[in-house]
C-alpha cells in the first residue's frame, strides 16, 4: 500500500503511525521544501512539493490530509474524484454544508473516507462510554471533562478561534457517543490573549449535569493535564492524565464505590497509532470503518455551535 501524507505539522503523528507498518510506502507533501525535507529525513520517507503529482500518481492508494481545516473539503473531494481512499484530520470540515457534501461524496464512491477521531482509540475514553451506555454503575448524574494546558508546542495557538474545533471536538465526541446530542448548550469563554484562552460548555441532558472545559492559559511548568469525573448513582469513575511534548498521555483511571477505590488497568495504547492501525485494517478488509464522515456529524455540529457562541 502507498500513502501520500499531505502536511508537515500534525502529520508527524500520522507518519509515526505509518512507520510501524514496513509494508506501507509513504511520500510526504509539504508546501515548504525545507519543512518537507526535514520531516522526510526524520522518518525516512521521500518528499515532494508537487501536489498535482500526488493526485495523478496511480500507485497511491490513500491520501492522508493534514492540511488546515479550510482545505479539508477541497482535498477530500479531490482525492475521491482521483479514485483514492482518504484519511482527513479533524475537524472534518469548517461547516456543516461542507461536511454533508463529503458524506454524500463518500456514499457515492467505492472508496473509504476516514476522519482522525483519535479519541475513539483512547482506552480511557472507551471506558467512559462503556460505563455510561452499559449502566453497570446506575444512572449517570454528573460528568465533567476537561483539558488544561500550557502552550507547549512553539508556534501553535490555542486561542478562542482554535479551541472549539481543534481542542474540544474530541472530548465532545466522547460525550455524544455516551449520551447523544445535548438538548441545549450554554457557553462561557475568556481569553488571556490571541493565543491562549478558556472555553466552558454546559451541555443540557435530561438527567445529567455535563460540563466540557478547555483552557490553554496555564504556565509552561504546568504542562498539559486533564481527564474526566463521571458520577453515577452507585460509583464514580475518574480519569486523570498528564501529557508532554510528544503528545502521549500518562493516565490513571480509578473507580470509587462504597467498596473502596479500585485502580483500573489502562492499556498502553497510542491513540494515533491505534487510529492508523484501524484505517489500514479497514483497507485490508480486516475491520469495518468506525470513523467514517457520517459518524462525526453530530459531534462536529455541537463543536460548531460552541464556536459560533464564542467567535460569532
Amino acid at each position: 500500500m502507498k500513502v501520500a501524507l499531505l502536511g508537515t505539522s500534525i502529520a508527524q503523528a500520522h507518519a509515526a503511525g505509518f512507520k510501524a507498518h514496513p509494508d506501507v510506502d509513504v511520500v510526504i507533501y509539504g508546501h515548504t521544501p525545507a519543512k518537507a525535507e526535514q520531516m522526510g529525513a526524520q522518518f525516512g520517507y521521500p518528499t515532494t512539493t508537487d501536489l498535482d503529482s500526488i493526485y495523478a500518481d496511480p500507485s497511491i492508494d490513500l491520501i492522508d490530509i493534514c492540511l488546515p481545516t479550510r482545505l479539508h473539503t477541497e482535498h477530500v473531494l479531490r482525492a475521491l474524484a482521483a479514485g483514492k481512499h482518504v484519511l482527513t484530520e479533524l475537524p472534518l470540515a469548517p461547516d456543516m454544508d461542507d461536511a454533508r457534501r463529503i458524506v454524500a461524496a463518500s456514499a457515492a464512491s467505492d472508496k473509504q473516507v476516514f476522519v482522525d477521531m483519535f479519541n475513539r482509540f483512547v482506552p480511557q475514553s472507551r471506558m467512559l462510554v462503556d460505563a455510561v451506555t452499559a449502566g453497570a454503575h446506575g444512572r449517570l448524574l454528573q460528568l465533567t471533562v476537561e483539558t488544561n494546558t500550557a502552550l507547549l508546542w512553539p508556534g501553535a495557538s490555542i486561542g478562542l478561534k482554535e479551541i472549539p474545533l481543534d481542542s474540544m471536538l474530541g472530548d465532545l465526541d466522547t460525550i455524544i457517543r455516551a449520551l447523544g446530542v445535548p438538548a441545549d448548550i450554554e457557553v462561557a469563554a475568556t481569553a488571556k490573549d490571541s493565543e491562549a484562552a478558556a472555553v466552558d460548555a454546559l451541555l443540557a441532558y435530561p438527567s445529567a449535569l455535563v460540563r466540557c472545559s478547555t483552557s490553554s492559559m496555564l504556565p509552561m511548568s504546568y504542562g498539559c493535564r486533564g481527564g474526566y469525573r463521571a458520577v453515577f448513582e452507585k460509583a464514580t469513575l475518574e480519569c486523570t492524565f498528564t501529557m508532554g511534548f510528544d503528545g502521549k498521555p500518562d493516565s490513571t483511571v480509578t473507580l470509587y464505590s462504597d467498596a473502596g477505590a479500585e485502580r483500573l488497568e489502562v492499556p498502553d495504547v497510542n491513540q494515533y497509532s491505534g487510529m492508523i492501525d484501524h484505517v489500514l485494517d479497514c483497507l485490508n478488509g480486516k475491520a469495518v470503518n468506525t470513523i467514517g464522515p457520517d459518524t462525526v456529524l453530530d459531534s462536529l455540529d455541537v463543536a460548531l455551535r460552541i464556536d459560533r457562541a464564542v467567535n460569532g
